[in-house]
């Protein structure tokens, strides 16, 4: 994969999240705020572990009610979850969550950061936790990121002196944060770093307290708060005609692929504070308070401060572009700033107030969505000025393309729309759009960075920024505008996406996984897109040994077949006995060789995604049977379940809930329940009665985990059965037969402890706590140093048939071509056959 230099990359660091990214239009009121934030000089650090931990409501009123710099840092991108809006998991659900954090802090004002830290699933404690996260990496990550952000006060969501009363995630996080609180000002610790930011001590640091270190609400309501720091986030913001909570809550709404929406909250809402470490006086009421958060703070910064608060209190909301000279004049004595820090953030922040009192719009977009290395792309450039100031363009460069920078030298008139549309060629050295974090192998526990600059960045920094250069008044000053896809939808109206540079062609494999229940061959399809015009190559197959393919590879020679998909069938033969590996589809052109599949994420409420990542396809030879053909999956939150099952033989038809009878049940031989059902899926419930029938008619059912959060019924069987929070979050955890003659233990397949090695992230979740005796307990496991569970699958004759519920993650094993889950799950299949 090609990458960016680093003095190429290094242009764009100081600019992000605001000046490199896409024009966004503001209205008088959102330009008052902007220029309120400018005359504050206090930043916050809220630190949690996950996407979702932050308290949103608390970002939105210190960025919004209090207009101070505010920031969330995420140890993890959410990428060990769930995800309830697509088949996405693991990597590419990261990147989901990613970007609803950034549509997040969009909404409440916050900016992101992340650590390198990877989401490998639930843990119970911290110990667990930092067995996978290497803990010196991260803690160096959060070093990093407070010298960069240099935040006056860090608030940490959950509490570093408990062990083991929340995920160990949450507490590992506030660990790292409360050590970082003491190590982010001292010289000779990660000394590295000290090349591009200073050493900075934060002044304060708390927690933000709630019910839960309490047990219970009502003990939470009779604790003494007295030496915590009380504040109201219920407030309501006039100049948004909305209450603090309802912004927070349209924030928290963001995380979507987790069904976290949440409705409107308005009134007094109290949260409560902390103080744990820094600069205390019992006088002090806010978290700002001993803390200089104006100009004052900066050398050279006083009169800044008297034209800024002149332009606050003089501000025309009819005409925002009175404020124009003003604003140049705190703009040039900001420029000349010695303190880098400030000098370059203010910068950054009071360009966009006066391009947005000006009404000054400035674009750079393609109409088309993805480009090659080498390729020329036609570019527009379009610049209009919406106010009487003067201002004119002279330049506009391309970073990067070297063909790219070239002279306009028009004077911008009221109203007056300015194009340019030029021909640019994207360099050969640059990078692929993909996720930094996902260009190298990865562990369980952590990411790679190959360089500093990227630790913490939420995104890969643009690579095509476009440069306005204008003078304003006659003062020059320098736009940024990364080169957007613009298109116009019939339905949509105007739509912009990110412009994508990716490969000239991408690999990818049919199917993800392949199960050879038996030694005969296989075939295997790969199919290749060209995203150049023009593909000439070999593809061929790599295999571990004793598999073998034919052909050995094809030849292919083809023109003018841009974004079009070919498809190439191998014909691969399994060892005779049961073996696991990969397959590597490659396309070989020249001294280049293609071994990536572009996986593109789109959903309405991010910006489209794409991600690189290894084409790739499990494949296990199995000795496996299977008993009974036909079965039924009704869908939940979503899995990848019916699609394993195809593989090793089984009729799958997905049914919808509203849809089942009785008679179009006794047609399969079993019935599948996705996971989560019974949170997301309503037709279900209300034909419960149906699914119990068919049970009592001979008919097995087969129903996958639920959680307790979001159950929308007690009642998921046949007979009494409670859900809990337990679970086995070590995959190679022991396993014992409880029940050793059990059918789900061998019939059809032998069932041994083999069938347990290789299993990925967790063994189950969400487990039964109490069930009726009618149930037989199959399986027992434990983490270490707990008490065995025993409800990892629960069997129950009722009527003729069976009913089955099982909170081991077949949903996570099948897919990744487990072979022992695979036997396991067909047995559970055959119990009424």
């Amino acid at each position: 994969m090609k990458r960016v230099s680093l003095s190429l990359l290094f242009i764009f660091l100081c600019s992000l999240p605001s000046s490199a990214q896409r024009q966004r239009s503001y209205n008088s009121d959102q330009i008052y705020k902007k220029i309120q934030k400018l005359n504050f000089l206090g930043s916050v650090l809220y630190v949690g572990a996950h996407p979702d931990d932050e308290n949103t409501a608390m970002i939105s009123y210190l960025s919004n009610v209090k207009r101070a710099r505010v920031a969330y840092l995420a140890m993890t991108r959410g990428d060990g979850g769930q995800n309830i809006i697509g088949s996405e998991m693991r990597e590419l659900l990261g990147v989901i969550r990613t970007e609803e954090l950034l549509a997040a802090r969009q909404i409440d004002g916050g900016s992101q950061f992340f650590t390198r830290a990877n989401d490998f699933g639930y843990s119970k404690n911290p110990e667990e936790t930092f067995e996978f996260w290497d803990k010196d990496q991260i803690m160096s990550d959060v070093v990093w990121v407070i010298r960069k952000f240099r935040p006056d006060v860090i608030i940490n969501r959950f509490d570093h002196r408990t062990s083991g009363d929340t995920h160990g995630h949450h507490t590992a996080s506030a660990i790292l944060s409360a050590e970082a609180f003491e190590l982010a000002g001292k010289k000779d610790v990660y000394p590295n770093q000290l090349t591009l930011y200073d050493a900075w001590q934060p002044s304060k640091f708390y927690l933000n307290i709630s019910w839960l270190r309490f047990g219970h609400p009502k003990q939470w309501k009779k604790a003494d708060k007295s030496k915590y720091h009380k504040m109201d986030l219920g407030t309501y913001l006039p100049i948004k005609g909305l209450s603090n909570t309802e912004i927070a809550a349209h924030s928290r709404s963001q995380h979507k692929s987790q069904g976290f929406g949440v409705a409107d909250d308005r009134g007094s809402s109290i949260d409560y504070l902390e103080p744990i470490k820094g600069q205390f006086s019992s006088d002090q009421q806010g978290i700002f308070d001993g803390i200089v958060t104006s100009w004052e703070r900066i050398k050279g910064g006083e009169e800044i401060g008297q034209i800024l608060t002149r332009v606050q209190d003089e501000f025309n909301f009819k005409e925002p572009a009175a404020s124009i000279p003003k604003l140049l004049e705190a703009y040039e004595l900001i420029n000349k700033l010695d303190n880098k820090h400030w000098r370059e953030l203010k910068l950054s922040q009071i360009k966009e107030v006066i391009a947005a009192c000006a009404g000054l719009y400035l674009e750079a977009s393609s109409s088309v969505e993805f480009g090659t290395l080498g390729q020329t792309v036609e570019v527009d450039f379009e610049a209009i000025n919406r106010s009487n100031i003067d201002i004119e363009l002279k330049n506009i460069r391309i970073s990067n393309a070297n063909d790219a920078h070239f002279s306009v030298h028009k004077t911008l008139a009221n109203n007056k729309d300015v194009r340019v549309t030029k021909d640019i060629t994207i360099p050969e050295d640059l990078e692929y759009s993909s996720p930094y974090w996902l260009h190298k192998p990865h562990s369980a526990g952590m990411y790679k960075a190959e360089k500093q600059e990227l630790i913490g960045l939420p995104e890969s920094p643009p690579q095509l920024v476009a440069t306005f250069q204008i003078t304003i008044n006659s003062i020059p000053i320098n736009f940024d505008r990364t080169l957007i896809y613009k298109k116009s939808d019939p339905v949509k109206g105007e739509v912009n996406e990110p412009f994508a540079i990716v490969p000239e062609l991408s690999l990818s494999m049919r199917d993800k996984t392949l199960i050879f229940a038996a030694d005969s061959a296989q075939e295997v399809e790969v199919e290749v897109k060209a995203f150049s015009s023009d593909v000439s190559g070999r593809l061929m197959l790599k295999l571990p040994d004793e598999w073998e393919a034919y052909p050995k590879e094809y030849q292919i020679n083809k023109k003018n077949i841009k974004h079009q998909t070919m498809t190439y069938t191998f014909t691969v033969t399994p060892p005779d006995s049961q073996d696991e590996g990969y397959i590597y589809p490659e396309f070989v052109t020249g001294n280049k060789a293609f071994t990536d599949e572009l996986h593109i994420i789109n959903y309405p409420h991010i910006p489209t995604q794409t991600v690189l990542l290894p084409a790739k396809t499990k494949m296990a030879r199995l000795d496996i049977k299977t008993i009974g053909h036909n079965i039924a999956y009704i869908e939940g939150a979503g899995d990848m379940v019916p699609q394993s099952l195809r593989a090793i033989g089984y009729q799958v038809d997905v049914l919808a809930a509203k849809d089942m009878s009785l008679e179009k049940l006794k047609s399969y031989d079993a019935v599948v329940v996705g996971i989560r059902a019974y949170d997301v899926n309503e037709d279900l419930i209300r034909n419960q009665d149906t699914l119990f029938d068919y049970i009592k008619e001979g008919g097995t059912v087969v129903n996958q985990y639920n959680t307790t959060r979001e159950l929308k019924t007690n009642r998921v069987a046949p007979y009494e059965l409670q859900l809990s929070h337990d679970r086995v979050t070590e995959e190679d955890s022991e396993v014992e037969f409880l029940a050793p003659n059990h059918p789900v233990l061998n019939r059809p397949n032998k069932i041994t402890k083999k069938d347990f090695d290789g299993w990925v992230q967790e063994r189950g979740l969400y487990f039964p706590d109490q069930w009726s005796d009618k149930y037989s307990p199959v399986l027992g496991m434990h983490d270490r140093g707990e008490d065995q569970n025993k409800s990892s699958i629960l069997v129950a004759k009722y009527g003729n048939g069976y009913f089955v519920y099982t909170g081991l993650s077949f949903f996570r094993e099948l897919p990744a071509g487990v072979a022992g889950a695979y036997r396991l799950f067909a047995n559970l299949l055959a119990l009424g056959k």
